[in-house]
């Protein structure tokens, strides 16, 4: 029963649906270009990509993080560090690219009312340049990456449309949680670009069943096709995202947490994507071909 309203609402409706991803592209664009223009970055880096001052301090007291930043600086980064088994503090993180290293420790030494040593505080100085060099090879990679899987693409399916769609998808996957980071200001690490590698090649695997099953298998009418491909990738996607999300909610890791964020919002843009935008891209063709 589902399948079959399911059906007879998307063979009149496709037509639009397939746009409203597309629109969210076209916004999304629009915030990563804005920034672009006034800063002259698609995003916010860190420490590891524009240079500057990582530190650790390991202490159970409790530390106001707001009071904290805003006594190093009001661009400084500060999260709190816990136990993986407890939840327990057992420290706090400071990224910050405008100070020096005993400025830094002389701040933190004046809000927590205790001295610092090697015991409790430990230091990682990225210079600018070195930072800037580690962006560029990341987005030089991102970008070939992009390249190899577009070539791919049309390798396997040797036609013009239904390889764009498959390249837009993942274009959108990409840009969109781009945007949701540039719009609430969340500065992107090494460990934040090397997630959108991870996202490129997963995106394109629903994608890449959805053309299959379209173009390739002939058993059934082309919904029918469409449908089981669809039940196929939500299935796959929803694992996905269980998971992503698990990692987010329990890990402790600012590192692991930073990637899951950015892969669980590509993996919910690529639920629309895929069987909105490329499905209804797919059906125009397959009726334009005579595909059933």
């Amino acid at each position: 029963m589902l399948k079959e309203k399911a059906e007879i609402f998307y063979k009149k409706n496709y037509k639009i649906i397939m746009f409203i991803p597309v629109l969210f592209l076209l916004l999304s664009l629009g915030v990563v270009i804005n920034h672009a223009v006034k800063t002259g970055d698609l995003f916010e880096k860190d420490v590891s990509l524009k240079g500057g001052i990582s530190a650790t301090v390991y202490t159970q007291k409790q530390v106001d993080e707001a009071q904290l930043k805003n006594a190093i600086h009001a661009d400084a980064t500060v999260r709190r560090l816990a136990d993986v088994t407890t939840g327990k503090q057992i420290g706090f993180l400071i990224e910050e690219s405008d100070i020096k290293a005993d400025q830094l420790q002389a701040v933190v030494e004046q809000q927590l009312g205790e001295k610092l040593t090697q015991k409790n505080y430990s230091v990682e100085e990225t210079e600018a340049k070195l930072g800037q060099a580690f962006y560029k090879q990341l987005m030089i990679a991102i970008l070939l990456a992009f390249i190899l899987m577009s070539l791919s693409v049309f390798v396997t399916f040797r036609t013009f449309i239904p390889s764009i769609a498959v390249i837009e998808a993942a274009f959108t996957d990409i840009i969109v949680p781009l945007a949701v980071l540039v719009f609430f200001h969340i500065k992107v690490s090494a460990a934040g670009i090397v997630a959108f590698l991870l996202v490129i090649g997963y995106s394109v695997d629903t994608d890449i069943l959805l053309t299959t099953w379209a173009l390739r298998k002939r058993e059934h009418q082309l919904f029918d096709r469409m449908w089981h491909s669809m039940k196929t990738g939500l299935t796959m996607t929803t694992a996905a995202i269980v998971v992503m999300a698990t990692g987010l909610i329990f890990s402790t890791s600012p590192v692991i947490k930073e990637m899951f964020f950015i892969i669980l919002l590509s993996l919910c843009t690529d639920i629309f994507t895929t069987y909105l935008t490329n499905a209804g891209i797919l059906s125009w063709y397959c009726e334009k071909k005579n595909i059933q």
